[in-house]
């Protein structure tokens, strides 16, 4: 009887341990089989840092339409940790963009030689440090995702907002464990609009009663486009500001123009704009500060020759040599109707799109090896991975952002509206004017915010829980130029914190 007892009592222990380990430590999982990234090629550091997962959903049956996420998992504490979609902008960019060259887990060295697989070493200011991310190539025919029907490819905002919506529903049944998660919705560029009108399916999804029920809690926007007007009329005030004009062709195009500069029609603010163009055509729309590649040679001398070079606390490796965005020729903001591609914007151009080089992610992304380890169709089935696709027919139509924003805020949904503010692709000043255009009050006054005792911006905080920030020495994509100060913004704003 003793024995029994002992043995039983032993049995009892041991259940007690394994429950208590398994709801203190872990995180219950129904990821789909096969989804699990387990080793990723040019990757020599050992285990990931966190659990990734990375795989399609098919958002349309019929059509065999497919998008491509991958799924990183927070490096802290992915049961409760916010859980954030990322979308990259064009229309026509792919999201690892944002993965390779900005805040995923790893930064990429190139292999230096043609042909030779990029090395990555672990990113000391990924965003999985404080929540997991989802990357998301939206829509079909961007990046890794595709469809069976190529009149897929003819599509525009609301489209392209309603497949990202059945993408999170469908992504949430293949990931339940995630449905209590804080849930965000952040991108830059022409994501301006991709996120704005996502949320609005998400919020309209909620209010329908629509399962699973998803636990949105806010949305970000770096950089991003957002009303025609606004964008338009930003230009011509940032590069005066900047000293890129002077101040008498400013107010010869200010007089001219009347501050209508983006659809200027006299002669006479056609002929001021013209001499605003000339004096900035020769820099790096994407940021100022850096310089402009016109060809296809490398400045190699400002290429490290190894990581270790770098020291450990640098930015993250400098593998491309221009910045990636929404690259409308200067004046000419997103109107309704169709939007030309990146492609034909580099065939309108004199000289081709600027500073545009995207060797490192290419070649990573169209290894079969890589494509296998992520679980994405080969590039014989798909093709090659492009950073910005020519392959869509894509029409702004969902209007001006504002009225999203004033929705979306209004009902208490927080916003974090950010800007490098040497970014002369959108500028910082049209998106600190549409931001106040809202008529919010104003909380927390125009003030400096801080990163290791160093400005690292200035913030201004709004009622509704609007917040405009801008990011001091960045450029168009933010945690590319300025990665530590972009993981600490977010990371607050995350937390409820000021920044």
């Amino acid at each position: 009887m003793a024995s029994s007892v002992s043995s039983s009592s032993s049995t009892f222990l041991l259940l007690v341990v394994v429950a208590a380990a398994y709801f203190a430590g872990s995180f219950c999982r129904a990821a789909p089989a096969g989804a699990q990234v387990t080793s990723l090629p040019g990757f020599a550091g050992g285990k990931l840092p966190s659990k990734h997962y990375a795989g399609y959903v098919t958002v349309d049956e019929s059509h065999g339409r497919r998008l491509f996420y991958y799924l990183v998992e927070s490096e802290r504490d992915p049961a409760k940790d916010p859980l954030v979609l990322w979308l990259n902008g064009g229309p026509g960019c792919s999201s690892f963009d944002g993965f390779v060259y900005e805040h995923g887990p790893f930064n990429f060295e190139s292999g230096g030689s043609a042909g030779s697989l990029p090395k990555l070493h672990l990113n000391p200011y990924s965003w999985s440090k404080v929540s997991s991310v989802i990357y998301l190539d939206s829509p079909a025919g961007v990046g890794l995702s595709y469809s069976k029907n190529v009149s897929d490819y003819e599509t525009g905002d609301l489209k392209t907002a309603a497949d990202s919506h059945t993408f999170l529903l469908k992504w949430f049944q293949l990931y339940p464990e995630f449905l209590k998660n804080p849930f965000y919705i952040a991108g830059e560029s022409y994501a301006g609009v991709y996120v704005p009108t996502l949320s609005h399916e998400v919020v309209k999804g909620i209010h329908e009663g629509v399962k699973p029920a998803i636990n949105f809690k806010g949305y970000m926007v770096g950089n991003g486009v957002c009303d025609t007007a606004f964008d338009g009329n930003a230009l011509v005030p940032f590069a005066h500001g900047m000293a890129l004009i002077s101040e008498d062709i400013y107010k010869e195009a200010n007089t001219a123009c009347q501050g209508n500069y983006w659809n200027g029609s006299s002669a006479d603010c056609e002929e001021a704009l013209s001499k605003v163009d000339t004096a900035v055509e020769e820099l790096n729309i994407y940021d100022i500060l850096e310089p402009c590649y016109h060809g296809t040679n490398v400045n190699k001398s400002r290429v490290p020759q190894s990581f270790k070079d770098l020291g450990a606390t640098s930015k993250p490796l400098p593998v491309r040599t221009r910045m990636t965005g929404r690259a409308w020729p200067l004046r000419a903001p997103v109107r309704d109707g169709r939007v030309p591609s990146w492609q034909e914007l580099a065939v309108s151009a004199p000289s081709g799109v600027p500073c545009m080089s995207d060797v490192v992610a290419t070649a990573w992304l169209n290894n079969d090896n890589v494509r296998s380890a992520i679980h994405a169709e080969p590039v014989s089935s798909i093709g090659p991975w492009l950073l910005c696709t020519d392959q869509l027919d894509f029409r702004h139509d969902a209007g001006s952002m504002i009225v999203y924003h004033k929705n979306l805020t209004s009902q208490g949904y927080p916003a974090l509206i950010y800007s490098g503010d040497h970014d002369m692709c959108v500028p910082h000043t049209g998106t600190e004017a549409w931001t106040s255009s809202l008529g919010y009050g104003v909380i927390d006054s125009w003030r400096p915010w801080f990163v290791n005792e160093q400005v690292s911006g200035y913030t201004q905080g709004y009622e509704k829980g609007l917040t405009f920030a801008t990011i001091k020495g960045a450029g168009h994509t933010v945690p590319e130029y300025k990665p530590q100060e972009a993981l600490a913004f977010y990371s607050r704003w995350l937390a409820g914190s000021k920044l």
